[in-house]
Order: C-alpha cells, then sequence, then structure tokens
C-alpha cells in the first residue's frame, strides 16, 4: 500500500548497513525537518557518526527537503557534509528525480527517509524507491504537518496491526 513504509524505525541510526545490504540499498535520502533535526535545527546526536560510518561502506546520502530555508539546510548539509537537494515538493516527483540523477542510482537502490508517511512514504513509493519511515524527532511541528499527524498516526496503527515492522 503505498501509506505503508517498507520499514518503521525509531530513528536514522537504527538503519544498519545490515539493512541497506539486505535490501540491496547503495544511496539514502534524508528528509531535514524531523528527521535530521528537531523543531529548533538540533541535529540528532550521533548522526554524523553514523552517517561517516556507512560512508565507509560507501554509501551515499543526499538531504531532500521541501523546506526552502537556505540557511538552515546549509548548516545542516555542512554539519552532515552532505549535498542538498531544497524545495523539493514531495510527494510530487520533482525533487526526487532531481537525487535519483544526482546519486546516479536506481530507485529501487536508494532508500528514502523521513518522518511523514503523506510526502517522505507516498514520494517515495511513487518514485520506486525503498521507504525507511522514522519517529519525528519532536513533538513540535509547523501547523500543516500538525493538521496531518492524525491521519498519519491512524495510519500507522493499521501497518502495525498487519504486523509489519
Amino acid at each position: 500500500m503505498i501509506f505503508y513504509p517498507d520499514i518503521y524505525l525509531e530513528t536514522i541510526k537504527d538503519i544498519t548497513y545490515e539493512l541497506l545490504e539486505k535490501n540491496n540499498i547503495h544511496a539514502i535520502i534524508l528528509d531535514m525537518d524531523n528527521t535530521l533535526i528537531d523543531y529548533n535545527a538540533n541535529v540528532l546526536d550521533g548522526a554524523k557518526q553514523w552517517a561517516d560510518e556507512l560512508r565507509k561502506k560507501r554509501i551515499k546520502f543526499l538531504i531532500v527537503s521541501n523546506s526552502n530555508k537556505k540557511e538552515k539546510l546549509e548548516k545542516v548539509s555542512k554539519e552532515l557534509n552532505m549535498e542538498y537537494i531544497s524545495f523539493a515538493l514531495k510527494p510530487f516527483k520533482i525533487g526526487l528525480k532531481k537525487a535519483i540523477k544526482k546519486l546516479q542510482e536506481k530507485p529501487k537502490n536508494i532508500a528514502a527517509v523521513g518522518d511523514q508517511v503523506f510526502t517522505d512514504v507516498i514520494g517515495a513509493k511513487r518514485s520506486k524507491m525503498f521507504s525507511i519511515l522514522v519517529k519525528p524527532l519532536d513533538e513540535k511541528d509547523i501547523l500543516l504537518t500538525i493538521i496531518k499527524r492524525p491521519l498519519e498516526n491512524y495510519i500507522l496503527k493499521k501497518y502495525q496491526e498487519k504486523g509489519k515492522k
């Protein structure tokens, strides 16, 4: 189902090389807000070390965000040593197509990771990528996301009832 991620995890740090290898993943697209950073733009503790370890195994990274806040994106990009695509318009394919081209990988070999069903999971599914949903880092959110969270929580409850992990 287009609303269900391939995998649902606590944080990005739960994405292991073994998981990526098992699913033939060579690159990771990361959402920024509430996936890499909290509401106050603090990068998830340990994110840089996690990414550096996976880079040693030749995993590629790219931040793909719907945000157009260049200053925030550049700060996170620099801190994590990752390039980024801003104003990606997920779940539409435009930003994800740019990511595929930049990463030079087939969509099936890319994991798209984010905290929202209606942007990250659906965008990944529409683009034929492996989708990984993570729990939001912060309860605080922008208004539009706050409005969508109850429906996302309902979808996740159904997903978990079906025994998906």
